[in-house]
This record gives structure tokens, sequence and C-alpha cells, in this order.
């Protein structure tokens, strides 16, 4: 065979190769890594940044098994892009994304303004969105401001929201904020604007922080599902670390110690909800005091027939007990947020419903 006969064969070979490539149809995580080729890393940054992990994943491992892209096949690419974007509009826009793109030639004040609107409460205006933002919240908030600021804030909010903002804040502070609003004429609107924007600012941009659940409150609840004996080794081992977070776990903690201080009438709701043999278990690994509290508030015969309970037992695995009581400390939560009962858990202290 001459070399000639070889080279032109090789030719064909190549061209019906390259026919075949310009052929094929890329799927959907295959265009999109051919853009991002194309775009380059300058370019293409933006684009990787709006991603998640699961589309950098399916793009990623598109790309790596791509092979060969023709010029014919980037060119229908494109264009087949701007075709779909200018009748179609079709880009994925979201919040992060949005605010990402506004950073990048707004000063963080002004994006704090647009974000704040899109993402904050709802309301046509900054006081129909405090009058959505929860009382505790928003009492949190106003109790470090100077009393005529939160007169100024609670007389342009609904009036019932307002009464329940007031509750919350201490007494001294709350009869001076009372007496300033009573003595309040027309707001000057210099003074109302500039109360807005502070709020604007320092508030509701930082709304989705500010409502965050307290990390003590959250390793309460966790340490509240430990057993007695994990419960408190941790404790006692945080203790040591930082004898403050420790005590103040403790102190948000919702024990079965807890439910002595239920009041009669909460306390016969609570074992109108239990099972007797569970109430058995949870009061067989218990004090006297705590078996004395709950016997009082059964007839005497339904005390009696716990007592034999208990005792036709035996004995029982502490964890067991630990069990049964913490269903008793569930089943009063599940109660207490149904609004059946409500108690205080600590004597002096504000009222805690769970």
């Amino acid at each position: 065979m001459s070399e000639e006969v070889v080279a032109q064969e090789s030719s064909e070979q190549g061209l019906s190769v390259t026919s075949e490539i310009a052929e094929r149809e890329l799927g959907g995580a295959e265009r999109a890594a051919v853009l991002l080729l194309a775009l380059g890393q300058e370019y293409g940054k933006a684009i990787w940044d709006g991603l998640d992990e699961i589309e950098v994943r399916q793009v990623s491992n598109a790309m790596a098994n791509l092979g060969p892209v023709t010029p014919t096949m980037l060119e229908e690419l494109f264009v087949d892009f701007l075709k779909r974007l200018s009748t179609r509009g079709a880009l994925n826009g979201n919040v992060d994304v949005t605010e990402r793109l506004l950073n990048s030639f707004l000063s963080a004040d002004r994006v704090a303004v647009i974000m704040e609107e899109i993402r904050g409460p709802a309301g046509r205006n900054m006081w129909e969105k405090l009058s959505n933002v929860q009382e505790n919240v928003l009492a949190n908030y106003l109790k470090n401001e100077y009393p005529q600021t939160i007169a100024v804030v609670l007389s342009k909010i609904q009036s019932d929201h307002a009464a329940r903002v007031l509750a919350l804040l201490n007494e001294e502070l709350a009869l001076d904020v009372v007496n300033r609003m009573l003595r309040m004429e027309s707001i000057q609107k210099d003074i109302l604007d500039k109360v807005e924007q502070t709020l604007r600012i320092e508030f509701m941009s930082n709304l989705s922080q500010t409502s965050r659940r307290d990390s003590h409150e959250m390793m309460a609840d966790i340490f509240n599902n430990f057993d007695r004996q994990t419960e408190g080794r941790f404790l006692a081992a945080l203790e040591e670390d930082s004898r403050e977070s420790a005590e103040r776990i403790r102190n948000l903690m919702f024990t079965f110690e807890d439910l002595l201080k239920l009041d009669s009438g909460a306390c016969q709701t609570l074992l109108r909800n239990v099972e007797k043999d569970q109430l058995a278990m949870a009061l067989k690994g218990a004090s006297e005091t705590a078996v004395a509290f709950f016997t009082a508030n059964m007839s005497s015969r339904a005390a009696k027939m716990l007592q034999e309970d208990m005792e036709n037992m035996g004995p029982v695995r502490l964890r067991e007990v630990d069990e049964a009581q913490n269903s008793l400390v569930l089943k009063t939560k599940d109660l207490a947020a149904a609004g059946e009962i409500s108690f205080n858990k600590k004597k002096g202290e504000d009222e805690l419903v769970y």
C-alpha cells in the first residue's frame, strides 16, 4: 500500500471520527461543563460559587469524562444558550446569589436595606414588619435602647403586639416607657426617620442572628435526653471547664425533680395522661419526697395500688427508671405546649411554659 493511500485512509478515518463527535448530543451536566470550560477560571468563578455541593459534583464528574468537544458542538451550545436566555429568561436566581451580586457593587448598608426587604418579616413598611417580629425577640432588642426610643417604637406598632412586648420589659423600664408614651405628642419626621433607619440597620438586618436559639438552651434540651449517669458525667466535666456554662445549663434543664413543682391540678392532669406501669417504674427509683408528692394527688385507692405495683416489680435497672422518668418529663412538656398545664420551674422566678 502506498504512502498516499495510507494518508488518504487515515484522513478519511479522522473525518469520520470528527463527524461522529459533531453529531453527539450533550446532556445537561455536560452542557454546563462545556460552558464553564469555555468561560475559564476568571469568568466562570462566579457561576461555580453559585452552585451547591451536589451540582458541583455533577458538573465536575461530567467535565472529567467529557472528552473532545469540536468547534461545531461549542458553537451550537452557545447559540442554544443565548436563544434560551433571550426568549425564556432561563436563569435560576436565589437569595444568596442576589446578595452576593449586590455586595459586588453596593455598600454593605445599602445591601442590608435591600435584603431586609427581601428576607424580612411580612409587611409593607418597617412598622408592619416589626409587628410580625416575635415579641421576645423585639423586647430583647429594645431593652437596651433609650426609653424614649422604645416609646416611639411601641407607639407605631399594633397595640396588641406592643402590649406583649411591654410585658416582657422589666417593671421600672416599662413604667418609664408608659409615662413617656402618655406624654408623647406628634413625633417629628426626622426623629421617626432616624429611629426607622436604626431599626433597619441594627435590628432587621441582623434579625436572623438575633432570633437564633440560645446555645445553652439547645444544650439543656440535649442534656435532658441523657441518662442520669451520662448527664452527671458531662455536667461534671463541663463544670471543670466552665462553671458558668454548667450552671446555666442546669438552670435551663427540665428534669424529673422539676415535676414536684407542679400544682395539684397540673399533677392530676399529668397522671391522667400516663400509663400506670410507666408511673410505677418512674417512682421505683425516685425519692420518698417524689413518691409522696404523686400519691398525694391520687385517691387513696389509686395510691395503694401504685405502691403495690412498685413492690411487685422487684429489682429494676436504673436505665429503665431513667427512661420512665424521662417519658413523664416529655409528657409534661407536651401537655404544657398544648396549653393544658403550666407551672413554675423554680419558686420566685417567672412562670415557664414549655
